[in-house]
């Protein structure tokens, strides 16, 4: 083989190997790209969606991802739930379909620690300091102390609030 059939055919191997590779990243580059007909929102965060004003009922697809709340004046107050995604379908009073969308909920944007001891998983929120943080995947044992800790300190704070008869 000749040294300048030799360049040719290493020229034509990397551009087929470049034409492969971005014919494989393609799909992943439309996928991650967010389009107009998806509300991305966090886990334990809301977002408003403005609606047409003529919305009389909100479907969503699976209320343990995302929770919606129709207010008036046809804003919808989307809540992420848990992880991963599921639509939203807002109709009128004749049952037709105005909005059809995605929901994408996605983890905590702030500085997440995550311990493992174990297969028992803990969560800490560290902006400033790092703090507990419930977090859907933590350990049983981890999701319920600190449950039950808010719980006593509402409780407490409610107590302390009302009047003693």
């Amino acid at each position: 083989m000749s040294p300048q059939s030799l360049r040719f055919s290493t020229r034509r191997r990397f551009a087929f190997h470049a034409l492969a590779a971005g014919m494989l990243i393609w799909p992943l580059a439309a996928i991650a790209e967010p389009s107009a007909n998806t509300v991305s929102v966090n886990v334990d965060q809301a977002r408003l969606v403005k609606l047409p004003a003529r919305v009389a009922t909100i479907v969503v697809g699976n209320p343990l991802i995302a929770d919606v709340a129709l207010q008036s004046g046809g804003v919808l107050v989307v809540t992420g739930k848990g992880y991963g995604a599921t639509n939203f379908i807002a109709m009128d009073r004749s049952g037709e379909v105005l909005v059809d969308r995605l929901i994408q909920v996605e983890g905590p944007t702030d500085q997440l620690i995550t311990v493992y001891r174990g297969v028992e998983r803990e969560s800490y929120s560290c902006m400033p300091v790092c703090q507990r943080r419930v977090t859907l995947g933590d350990g049983d044992n981890y999701f319920k102390s600190a449950m039950d800790q808010a719980g006593n300190l509402s409780s407490q704070a409610t107590g302390a609030s009302a009047p003693k008869q």
